[in-house]
């Protein structure tokens, strides 16, 4: 069959769908970019939070709705979507032929049969039997891709639905994360970027807290990786080895994810956070005096249940005060059967919307003013390839995460190759994205790849 792909949500999902499409490869059947050429269209959903569920449903209709053109066609739904919502999207959009739980990504090539005969069905297993890796295909452009480490979660905040999805805490194999980064280095990868809920907590679940250290080393040695890159980095397992193995470790970029949701101290303990403002504070100071440069992202939660205005006003001084390089806050979304979600004090959707814009508005004034502190450096970068629209190369530096962070435009007289890197001086910037050209000399770096 001809199948179109659909994955949404965070990179770990589109670990997830690599595994499938491989299966699916392996089984005689082949992808295709369009829906209308599809046979069979995979969705590969998210369900984290309100608005990822309202994309997830938009895809599974439009999905759905070529059937009207090909009344043939067929429909699975996979991801977390599926995972949380299995009665509610066969009864609701009875045009789906299979839904299908996480722990049945790997009989998808079964499923996909059956469902061509005209079967529908669903799909589910235990937690515990979600992958955790196992053959895949790069569904990235080919000179990175997401290493993930790790299933579930064992952090428990009162408004996370991940839990209640993935399950608790399941850390992979280390042989077998090194192994499939060496097969990913053969494959011409140059960035590899370490993925799980949480990778700080990576092999407590065999009571071997900060085995993520021992990971990096062994990561780090591996030929032809050039970059790594390790996103959701919990405050709270910020120790003193963690720091140490970043800073040893000379290709683990000076990036770093932490999702910190809130400063204030009665929050924190609400959101079942394990971090007070002054150690938040305390971890932000310790990253940067001991990695200068360091880029910093996190993410923030305006509307929390009970969230005062004095508390609001707090985070935003904390903003102001901390000078994230990258920061995403979004309103509160009241999941189902978490804690939060049954809290007293829920605030009207307004205003939790209008906080999290003032954050917002705080942010890209910080933002701006970093931006425009970069015109004039000499960069590296790494080739992501050339946009036909503007005839500009995107790049990216250290600093900016494929598909979250902005991009470095450059205009080029030569061909710049995806997966080389360049080194680029900065001449304008945006809010997001910034403008330049080669470099005089590129420093030895490798221009037109080899054979």
């Amino acid at each position: 069959m001809n199948i179109a792909c659909i994955s949404l949500g965070c990179p770990k999902n589109q670990v997830d769908l690599d595994g499938m499409v491989y299966a699916l490869l392996a089984a005689g059947h082949q992808t295709v970019a369009d829906l209308a050429d599809a046979d069979l269209v995979l969705v590969n959903t998210c369900g984290f939070i309100e608005s990822a569920k309202a994309e997830a449903i938009e895809n599974i209709l439009e999905a759905c709705s070529c059937k009207q053109q090909n009344p043939q066609l067929k429909v699975i739904v996979t991801g977390c979507l599926a995972e949380r919502y299995r009665e509610q999207i066969r009864a609701e959009i009875p045009e789906v032929d299979a839904v299908v739980g996480c722990a049945s990504n790997r009989a998808i090539a079964d499923i996909a049969a059956r469902v061509a005969g005209g079967e529908q069905l669903e799909s589910y297993g235990p937690k515990k039997d979600f992958p955790l890796g196992g053959k895949r295909v790069i569904g990235t452009p080919g000179h990175y891709a997401y290493l993930k480490i790790a299933e579930g979660c064992n952090n428990r905040c009162h408004y996370c639905a991940i839990p209640l999805i993935r399950g608790p805490l399941r850390s992979r194999d280390m042989d077998d994360c090194v192994a499939e980064a060496q097969w990913l280095a053969g494959e011409g990868v140059r960035e590899l970027i370490v993925v799980a809920q949480d990778p700080t907590a990576y092999g407590e679940d065999w009571g071997k807290p900060g085995s993520i250290c021992a990971l990096l080393d062994r990561l780090n040695a591996i030929e032809g990786i050039e970059w790594i890159r390790i996103l959701y980095a919990y405050p709270e397992r910020i120790t003193d080895d963690f720091i140490a193995a970043m800073q040893r470790n000379g290709k683990v970029v000076p990036y770093l994810d932490l999702p910190i949701q809130h400063c204030d101290d009665e929050i924190l303990r609400n959101m079942n956070r394990r971090s007070t403002k002054a150690e938040l504070l305390d971890v932000v100071g310790r990253l940067r005096r001991a990695i200068p440069g360091i880029t910093l992202r996190t993410t923030l939660i305006a509307g929390f249940p009970g969230e005062s205005e004095a508390q609001f006003e707090e985070l935003c001084e904390f903003v102001k005060q901390v000078q994230f390089d990258r920061l995403g806050c979004f309103a509160y979304s009241a999941e189902e059967n978490t804690r939060a979600a049954a809290m007293d004090g829920q605030l009207d959707e307004e205003v939790k919307t209008r906080r999290a814009d003032i954050v917002m508005e705080i942010q890209t004034g910080i933002m701006a003013r970093k931006q425009a502190e970069k015109v004039g450096q000499t960069l590296r970068v790494l080739c992501d390839g050339l946009d036909d629209e503007s005839g500009l190369y995107i790049c990216r530096t250290a600093a900016d995460a494929p598909e979250i962070d902005g991009a470095v435009c450059v205009a080029s007289d030569r061909p710049l190759y995806p997966g080389q890197f360049y080194d680029v001086v900065i001449e304008e910037s945006d809010l997001y994205d910034l403008y330049g050209r080669l470099a005089d000399t590129t420093g030895g770096i490798e221009d037109e790849p080899a054979e």
